[in-house]
């Protein structure tokens, strides 16, 4: 009777692992493009760029700056002036002041010795766009210090919303 419970047992846990497997392997809806700053010094003439293709008008999506930074940085946010053209249009512009942590708490994100890397919303909630095709985007930092020292990457980060 021990030997068959054992079979019995060892059957289900296969069972469940291939379950958690074939589910965390799910295909998940996501861009992500980063671009590194040369030599860690961001001059403001230097931008992050990318394309993305959106092929579902339907579904929402949220909308990340991805930026990793040396510990050294000296400020708790950064000014940067993101662009955005969907298929057909011009770039829209607008600037974003995107807080990086506070003296009472620290860095915001995950941080490894002196590398930190942050993902923050841009987006309120979750938008839709609107045409289906080829985006692209353009990220430049507008903060007075140029070259900006201590930034090591900065990109975009799109997911569909859940």
């Amino acid at each position: 009777m021990t030997f068959h419970f054992e079979n019995m047992r060892c059957f289900f846990l296969s069972v469940i692992s291939c379950l958690v497997l074939f589910i965390s392997c799910r295909q998940i809806d996501v861009f992500e493009k980063n671009t590194t700053i040369p030599h860690y010094k961001w001059d403001n003439a230097y931008k992050a760029e990318g394309d993305f293709v959106i092929s579902d008008t339907v579904s929402a999506y949220n909308l990340f700056i991805v930026l990793r930074h040396l510990d050294a940085y000296k400020y708790n946010n950064i000014w940067l002036n993101i662009g955005l053209q969907s298929p057909g249009d011009t770039m829209y512009f607008q600037k974003v002041n995107l807080s990086l942590g506070t003296d009472a708490n620290g860095w915001d994100g995950s941080g490894m010795n002196d590398i930190w890397e942050v993902r923050k919303l841009i987006n309120g909630q979750p938008r839709r766009f609107i045409k289906k095709g080829s985006y692209k985007f353009s990220m430049s930092q507008v903060m007075r210090d140029n070259p900006l020292p201590n930034i090591m990457s900065a990109g975009l980060r799109i997911e569909k919303a859940r």
